[in-house]
Parts: structure tokens; sequence; C-alpha cells
């Protein structure tokens, strides 16, 4: 059985998703937000840490022998479908604001992505393995 851990790691432009699995007396990672599967694996948080720092490296390595760029890269262009209500006020919010509704909705998920942004890890983090308090 596995269950999601409520860490975040984030390291050189990295996020890492974690589970727990109880069956393996681990907790289970991998790096998010990229198309290719990177994993990992620890039993202990200072090993968490070291491992998903080294998947990381080990990513980029490869990515550089193979010559090809690590990180996924975005086209800009999003779809979205919203409640028709929602898209008047966004566009009525917009108008009062002087932009394109474009415009509005990047600055609106721009500051939401920041606000959800995982923290870095500190140095002390880098340096001892230890999870840096909020």
């Amino acid at each position: 059985m596995t269950r999601p851990v409520n860490t975040t790691l984030a390291d050189k432009g990295f996020v890492a998703r974690d589970e727990f699995s109880a069956e393996d007396e681990a907790v289970i990672g991998h790096i998010a937000g990229i198309d290719d599967i990177v994993g990992f694996h620890a039993e202990s948080v200072p090993e968490l840490v070291s491992a998903f720092r080294e998947a990381a490296d080990d990513f980029v390595g490869t990515c550089e022998r193979i010559g090809k760029a690590p990180e996924t890269m975005f086209s800009g262009e999003l779809m979205v479908r919203v409640d028709p209500s929602v898209h008047a006020q966004a566009a009525r919010a917009a108008e009062r604001a002087g932009k394109s509704l474009a415009q509005w909705t990047e600055d609106a998920l721009r500051a939401a992505a920041r606000k959800s942004r995982p923290r870095a890890l500190s140095s002390r983090h880098r340096t001892t393995g230890r999870a840096e308090r909020p």
C-alpha cells in the first residue's frame, strides 16, 4: 500500500512527488513535471533528500550526454473551459483592470502558482539533510 507523503522537495528547478510504501517500508518518489520517468527511494528524510538530489543530477547529466534539454518546455498556450458566468466575471474584471482577458488570466495564474510554489531546499537542508521548517 502506498500513500502520499506531505512533503515537497524542490531543488535545481525540479520538484519531487513522494509516496510512502508500507510494503517496502520506504518513501518512493519521482521527479514531477517532466516527460521522462525519474524515480528514487529512501528509508529516511536525509536519504530522501540525497536520493532526490542524486536523481536530479543524474537526469541532467544523462540529458547532457544525449543532447536533450532536461526540462519539459511548455508552449504557453492553455485551453481552459469554464462556466459561462465565470467567463463573464473574468472578462469584466479584466476590463476593469484595463487588461485583455488573456493578460488578466496570465496574471491570475501567475499569482496562484506563486502561492503554491514549493520552497527550494535551503543550504542548511542541503548540508544536513534535515527538513527546513516553514
